[in-house]
């Protein structure tokens, strides 16, 4: 039979996980649309705007993202079924949503279909008067999902192989999503507000599911209805910092090295003067409702968000110092941490960020009364099928006694398969939001 502090590392993990699923439902689409989008006949709000839908000429959708299904839905909910437009997303919906053309773009890569979806989507805007209104609803994943690469001065269009191995060079350089935008926005014909160029006269509003920074809003999906706050010298900047030139096919390299890359619109660009951008959900709302979970669950909760975009291993040294410092002063306690960390994979096998943070946890905590959960709020955790995985101070006893080697498995960025034959991987699925990541340890 179990001992005392067996049951209890198995009730904390069992705390954990129900703390996260508690947020994922809370923080969802659908609820995040009813308290921000209500329309009663006809008359649409969106947060402090409203728009009288009778009085343009055409109304048209465009959802794109990890959430662009879930998105359309909500806001039919609220509208009704009069809407029409363009959904790209990377996740086959159960049913689609009648009026709509539905694309299936490739993440974290693109493929054929995110082309297909971005010109589309390029057709359909560049057909619209002042008199019509677009409604944009945008989620992360977006600048994989919808992707068609910017045409440079001798006409040559960089390819899909290309195109995919650039993108594979910004996920695995260690780079903050932030600074992968700023370089993906300067590939492409459909990012860093040229969507709203191309909607341009027609009026425009942005509802937005964000997966990026609160303080970099034009870094969702990679801003394609947004003035850009980039510039071409930061992507240069950039791409020195990591190396990337090195690493990027020949296509985009030589863009790179003939400095030929063009600047993205600024916030002066006529085709933001009637623009309007609204927030529905981010990842501080997954934070406040797992903060509200845990405190009902019965634990002090703090909340520190210092390290995103930190290397992993130096966010798991400060989280769980800083644990074990709250640990001292209350039990049990719950220290919520939002945002993502990153990670630079050389070769590496099955696994995501987050597992691998979890992983990096278990080594450091081994025989500690600490729990560490760490997920993403879109159900995908890198090339894996898990959201992320939960470790504790019995992961490594757990892991040794089947032969599993913790440090083996950080060494080859390969983590998966060690949670998962321990059973503590979280398993979703794709939950149709993307509200970045949320990190929850536990202290008692």
């Amino acid at each position: 039979m179990p001992d005392s502090r067996e049951i209890q590392f198995s009730e904390m993990r069992q705390a954990a996980r129900a703390i996260f699923t508690q947020a994922l439902i809370k923080a969802s689409i659908s609820k995040g649309f009813a308290r921000h989008v209500h329309c009663e006949r006809g008359l649409l709000r969106v947060s402090e705007d409203l728009y009288d839908l009778h009085s343009y000429s055409r109304v048209l959708v465009v959802s794109l993202g990890k959430a662009g299904h879930t998105m359309v839905e909500a806001l039919a909910d609220q509208v009704g079924s009069s809407l029409e437009g363009i959904v790209a997303t990377s996740v086959e919906p159960a049913a689609q949503v009648r009026g709509f053309r539905y694309f299936r773009g490739g993440h974290p890569t693109p493929n054929a279909e995110s082309i297909q979806a971005a010109n589309a989507i390029l057709r359909m805007l560049e057909a619209q008067p002042a008199s019509g209104l677009i409604i944009f609803l945008l989620s992360g994943g977006g600048s994989s999902i919808v992707e068609k690469p910017v045409v440079g001065d001798d006409d040559d269009e960089i390819s899909l192989d290309d195109l995919i191995a650039t993108y594979r060079a910004l996920v695995y350089s260690g780079a903050p999503i932030a600074e992968i935008n700023a370089v993906r926005k300067h590939l492409s014909a459909v990012k860093g507000g040229r969507l709203a160029q191309a909607a341009f006269p027609a009026q425009q509003v942005s509802l937005l599911v964000s997966d990026v920074p609160d303080s970099t809003p034009d870094a969702l999906a990679s801003g394609p209805t947004m003035p850009d706050s980039t510039t071409v010298e930061d992507c240069y900047r950039i791409a020195e910092k990591y190396e990337l030139l090195k690493q990027f096919p020949q296509s985009t390299r030589e863009l790179f090295e003939r400095h030929a890359l063009e600047e993205t619109p600024r916030s002066d660009d006529p085709a933001f003067v009637r623009a309007r951008w609204w927030p529905v959900l981010s990842n501080q709302s997954a934070i406040e409702e797992a903060s509200v979970a845990a405190e009902r669950a019965g634990f002090i909760v703090h909340v520190d968000n210092s390290c995103d975009d930190w290397d992993y291993d130096k966010a798991a040294d400060y989280l769980l110092q800083r644990v074990n410092e709250l640990r001292k002063q209350f039990s049990p306690v719950c220290l919520i941490s939002g945002g993502e960390v990153t990670v630079k994979v050389t070769n590496g096998g099955v696994g995501g960020r987050n597992q691998q943070f979890a992983l990096a946890c278990a080594e450091k905590i081994a025989g500690e009364n600490i729990t560490v959960l760490s997920a993403g709020t879109d159900g995908v955790d890198g090339n894996s099928s898990a959201a992320g995985a939960i470790a504790d101070g019995t992961t490594a006893a757990r892991a040794r006694s089947r032969g599993l080697d913790v440090r083996a498995a950080l060494d080859k960025f390969d983590a998966y398969p060690l949670f998962n034959a321990l059973g503590d991987t979280i398993e979703t699925g794709p939950t149709g939001n993307n509200l970045r990541d949320l990190r929850i340890l536990l202290g008692w």
